[in-house]
């Protein structure tokens, strides 16, 4: 009953195409975050080091992070199977297929990435400030690299944050990495593998691309991908505290609370595309979308193109966003793509009232803290191994360890979203390999991989 329950609420929330007004929630006084005394990412939705109003508390569900255990597949009802709103074409049943555990762990990852190289090499972003190496299932002897000695971690949510690999990294060894300096600042780094051991990177290579001050230790952000328009795509959190007190994801001046776009092929250190909104004049050049609270996680379809977001909500809803290729390609004309934060937390009125032209983007998927507390977002399948999971955007949340499918229909069709899967601890990230197969990881260390049984 609790299945069919849940599976109900996200359907309607998923599939609603209008937006419902609520009261937004009081956010307490803007006061820098004092460190915290534990390295866990976003673990409490009212935001670790800051006590929320008692209205607040008293209004949001306490959701406890699971004891790690094994896996727990949710299978489909019978009585759900002929409901269009529930149903994800090919999967009628959960419980044949499994996250298998690797006999491998590692010390808090946070992201999971493949070179495109040919090597069949996973890389495992640890966020102490190392990236680690996995090979055949089994992790190599040697660091890949190791950045322990400027990486700052001085809350919940810095780190080493994010790595992407060039896509010609088989000819140019570059890469590129998102990680909090020793004084709590954002870097973006572009790295080169060594010239004497390409199972390594130089460290010395280090060339930085960008610095973005952070004025609170949460909301970094972190993620880095290239888009199939070659171009780097960085995502930054809004700068932190709670509410967004200085409005700055929407905020056209300041890189916070945005995705960035920027040429890494051209100009010193980059170049900024053209397309971007504000490429000659009217606000940050590098800014492509704006409106973003603190988004962990996103990835381009490797077979379409389209781009998905998680991005962690305030203290009630959580979301995922989503761009097509098509609308990648045309652009968003001379204002930014608007993701909504802080006029709405979801589909869900926060706090302030958008001008009436302003055309802000709602999300594709959302659930309540009553199933989680912080989105981590994920990857479309895209593997041989699953057929049925051809095109199925999996994601989870980091307090739950639930793991949600998300499909969108053919032929201009609305989504369907959906439950799948139970009890996978405290996740953080996903990832694919080189084939497209999919592996996630909790903060624990423990690593998986999406297999059949």
């Amino acid at each position: 009953m609790r299945n069919i329950l849940i599976l109900m609420i996200l359907a309607l929330a998923a599939c609603s195409a209008t937006v419902s007004p609520v009261e937004p929630p009081q956010s307490p006084a803007a006061t820098p975050l004092a460190a915290p005394t534990a390295a866990e990412i976003e673990i409490n939705p009212d935001e670790p080091g800051i006590q929320p109003s008692a209205a607040l508390a008293s209004a949001t569900p306490v959701v406890e992070p699971p004891a790690v255990g094994s896996p727990t597949a949710i299978p489909l009802e019978p009585a759900l199977k002929s409901s269009p709103t529930l149903f994800i074409p090919r999967i009628e049943n959960t419980s044949e297929y499994a996250w298998q555990p690797l006999a491998v762990r590692f010390a808090k990852p946070v992201g999971i990435e493949n070179a495109g190289d040919g090597s069949g090499r996973l890389f495992i972003v640890e966020q102490a400030g190392r990236i680690q190496v996995l090979q055949a299932g089994s992790p190599l002897s040697e660091v890949f690299l190791d950045l322990t000695d400027r990486v700052g971690s001085r809350g919940f949510e810095q780190g080493l944050l994010g790595l992407a690999f060039h896509p010609n990294y088989s000819e140019n060894g570059y890469f590129y990495v998102n990680y909090t300096d020793l004084q709590g600042n954002t870097v973006i780094a572009r790295f080169q593998v060594s010239a004497q051991d390409v199972r390594r990177a130089a460290p010395e290579s280090e060339l930085i691309l960008m610095q973005v001050q952070q004025p609170y230790v949460n909301h970094n952000g972190g993620s880095l991908a290239f888009g199939p328009d070659g171009y780097l795509y960085l995502g930054l959190g809004d700068g932190g505290s709670q509410g967004d007190p200085q409005n700055r994801a929407q905020s056209t001046d300041t890189r916070l609370g945005k995705i960035l776009r920027i040429d890494v092929d051209h100009g010193d250190p980059y170049a900024i595309p053209a397309g971007n909104p504000f490429s000659t004049s009217g606000g940050v050049a590098e800014i492509w979308a704006i409106g973003l609270r603190n988004p962990w996680r996103m990835s381009f379809d490797r077979l379409t193109g389209d781009l998905y977001i998680g991005d962690v909500g305030q203290n009630q809803w959580e979301e995922i966003d989503f761009l097509s290729a098509d609308q990648i390609r045309q652009g968003s004309g001379s204002q930014p793509f608007n993701f909504g934060w802080r006029y709405y937390e979801g589909n869900h009125a926060y706090t302030g009232t958008p001008p009436q032209n302003l055309d802000l983007i709602p999300p594709v998927a959302e659930y309540s803290h009553q199933f989680g507390c912080s989105v981590a977002g994920g990857v479309v399948y895209r593997g041989a191994e699953l057929p049925a999971w051809q095109g199925i955007y999996l994601y989870g949340d980091y307090c739950s360890g639930t793991v949600w499918g998300l499909w969108h229909m053919p032929f201009g069709g609305g989504w369907e979203n959906r439950l799948l899967f139970e009890n996978l601890g405290q996740i953080t990230t996903f990832g694919e390999d080189e084939r497209g197969e999919i592996y996630l990881a909790d903060h624990s260390g423990l690593f998986y991989r999406l297999t059949g049984k």
